[in-house]
This record gives structure tokens, sequence and C-alpha cells, in this order.
């Protein structure tokens, strides 16, 4: 799990749907049943509180965002003066306001609006894929055919590469462009943005294109 933190009020972490299920939650579970949704999410802020020290006394203000492959979840922690209840929202354009609600409920929404697999999505999708060699994705390049944004990066001594799969591509084309990625990487909690801040970028945007030409 990612933990971010954004201020002294408000942290933002992400888990991937495996590490949900990693828990010993089912993923179909968490969408319906609020018991095992606010279960979840209380097992998730213990871990935020013992890693990043964030107290949850108080109120608390709770985004969900419902991700391809995992969910986003930001919290604001608010402060009571004198019986009143005061809540620093950060106004930055990565935390919008469109899914607050209880934990269960903001699950289940975002459940419902994922569906329809041959509707275009509204955005593009990235996922982050990490190599147990090298050759595997030497072997990707040889096999790959789609037109989208690839790049290869070293990080602690480990390769990983990101598909982009754009707008132009429906739902279910993007899911078979990640399926067949998925072949020769395995998925990872590490970010695109841990990779490009830290991480050394071996090619970018046209990594596959690259290593068909080379290799």
């Amino acid at each position: 799990m990612e933990i971010e933190r954004i201020n002294d009020t408000t942290i933002k972490f992400y888990i991937t749907y495996r590490d949900i299920e990693k828990r010993g939650f089912n993923k179909e579970e968490i969408w319906y049943n609020r018991e095992k949704g606010e279960e979840l999410f209380f097992d998730m802020m213990n871990e935020v509180s013992d890693q990043d020290q964030f107290e949850m006394n108080g109120p608390l203000w709770v985004q969900v965002h419902a991700l391809d492959r995992g969910l986003e979840v930001i919290v604001t922690r608010g402060q009571v003066n004198d019986g009143k209840v005061n809540l620093e929202i950060p106004m930055e354009d990565d935390l919008e306001t469109d899914s607050e609600g209880n934990l269960a409920d903001m699950l289940e929404r975002g459940y419902s609006d994922t569906k329809g697999s041959n509707e275009k999505r509204e955005k593009s999708l990235t996922v982050v894929l990490k190599l147990d060699d090298l050759e595997d994705f030497i072997q990707l390049s040889k096999s790959f055919d789609f037109e989208v944004d690839t790049s290869l990066f070293h990080y602690q001594d480990d390769y990983y590469f990101s598909v982009t799969a754009g707008e132009e591509y429906s739902e279910a084309q993007q899911d078979n462009i990640i399926s067949q990625a998925l072949e020769f990487g395995n998925e990872t909690d590490i970010s695109i943005h841990l990779l490009q801040e830290y991480g050394k970028v071996v090619a970018e945007n046209n990594a596959i294109a690259i290593f068909k030409e080379n290799f």
C-alpha cells in the first residue's frame, strides 16, 4: 500500500485489489457488504497510523476513488474547536470531491460506474508492471502490436515498465492491452510517479518500439 502525506490533517493512500485480497477481503464482498467495507477501511487506517503516525481521533472526512486496479483513499481529520468541526480540505486538482460519503456506499457506486466494457473510458488507463528479467521485455516487444505509450524504468535493482492505453481505446480494448502486458510482467504496488521521481528511465514513451527495433 502506497501512503502519501498531503498535509498535517490529510493523507492519501492507494491499495491494489490484489493487496486487498491478500488482507483476506473479497473484491465483490467489499462492494456490497457495508460491514466488510468498513472493516477494510479501518484495517488500512491502522496501517497508515502505524507507518505515518496519522492519528484518527476526531471526525474523519473520507473520499474513495475506485480505480481500474485498486482504490485511492483520501482521509482528512477534522479539528474540533468549541464544539465546531473545522475541516481543511485540500483544493488541489488531484483531490476532487466527487465521492464523499460512507465507504461502503462509495465502493458500491464505484463498482456500478465501471461496468459496461464496450464503452470508452473517459480517461487513459496506465498500469505499472515488474519484470522478472529484462529478456521478458524483449519478448514482449516482439509480440506487442498496440500503439500505446510504454516506458521502461530501473529501480532498486529491478526493471519496471508502464503501459498507457489512451482514451481512443474502448474498455474492452484497454483490458486486452493490459492482459497482454501481464503475460510478461507482474502486478506491483510501485506507482508510475515513484518511478518517474526516483527510478532511472531506460526508455520513455516508446520503449516497446525501441526494443522491437534494436533486439
